[in-house]
């Protein structure tokens, strides 16, 4: 601002009378304390849940976890959850505000030492973890067992490619898969590292295809939806709910599969496993 722009700037406020000046004061502080307005269709008080996306790293409708972002905040927002997420590692002010972290990246097991601290912490104060398809895949396996019931070693011929999955339901009585389709066209894992206390839901036998002819997996039935419940050394109880399938996002859109993942997502946040899935939003009058 030129020099004579900036006298007659301070001349106009010299101007201005004692009251004005305090008027104009009071005002300021009156709108910079105003809270930040309600975000728009949000529930106050819903779970909260981060979502943790990457980049799209395979073809045509495969592994495109921005779309799954988009698309699935949104879903969340609309059925109740209060929702955050990014493309990078959350901080631990974000983890602190959240109740379920849910995962859909590639190789989401290769973390930084003060990352894998944070989530080390996160989950040993209770908070809940979702994995869907690879994103539990990773430098070591046993490792990331200890946070969601396994683990796979990047790497590794450790899965089928794409090929039509049979599922046979193991735990009958679990409401997380009420209405689930039983047959899905989609990719399958084998080579998983287990802890010891998880709970299959769903196990698939391994099709007879090129990729699991060379990791020797054909015939091998491996649990690929399952629940866990443990507690870390120092923590409190905390829960995971894995899905290994999602190759293709299709699938994780697939109207069917979206109310299963709502409620894993719900039970993983210690929170009844209809909270989500069933929840009805108030009349706009009433948000």
């Amino acid at each position: 601002m030129p020099y004579k722009k900036i006298l007659l700037a301070g001349f106009g406020l010299a101007l201005l009378s004692p009251f004005a000046l305090a008027q104009t004061a009071a005002d300021y502080s009156r709108y910079s304390t105003y809270a930040a307005p309600k975000p728009q269709g949000q529930k106050m008080g819903g779970l909260r849940v981060f979502m943790l996306s990457g980049l799209k790293s395979h073809g045509a409708g495969a592994h495109d976890y921005p779309r799954w972002l988009d698309s699935w905040s949104k879903l969340l927002t609309e059925h109740g959850a209060v929702v955050d997420g990014a493309f990078s590692f959350p901080s631990a002010a974000q983890l602190a505000n959240t109740d379920v972290m849910v995962i859909y990246r590639g190789d989401a097991g290769y973390m930084t030492p003060e990352q894998r601290a944070l989530l080390q912490s996160y989950v040993k104060r209770g908070g809940g973890l979702v994995t869907f398809h690879d994103s539990l895949c990773g430098p070591d396996p046993a490792d990331m067992a200890t946070l969601v019931g396994a683990g796979k070693k990047h790497g590794e011929v450790n899965y089928t490619w794409t090929a039509t999955l049979n599922y046979e339901v193991v735990d009958k009585n679990n409401p997380i898969i009420a209405g689930m389709p039983m047959e899905i066209y989609d990719e399958a894992f084998y080579k998983l590292n287990f802890a010891p206390e998880v709970k299959p839901i769903l196990t698939v036998t391994m099709p007879d295809t090129p990729a699991a002819r060379r990791g020797g997996g054909v015939g091998q039935t491996i649990p690929q939806m399952w629940t866990y419940e443990h507690t870390l050394p120092g923590g409190v109880p905390a829960r995971a709910f894995v899905w290994m399938q999602g190759h293709m996002v299709d699938n994780l859109d697939d109207p069917r599969m979206r109310m299963v993942m709502l409620r894993g997502i719900a039970w993983a946040g210690k929170k009844p496993v209809g909270e989500l899935a069933d929840y009805v939003p108030p009349p706009p009058s009433a948000q």
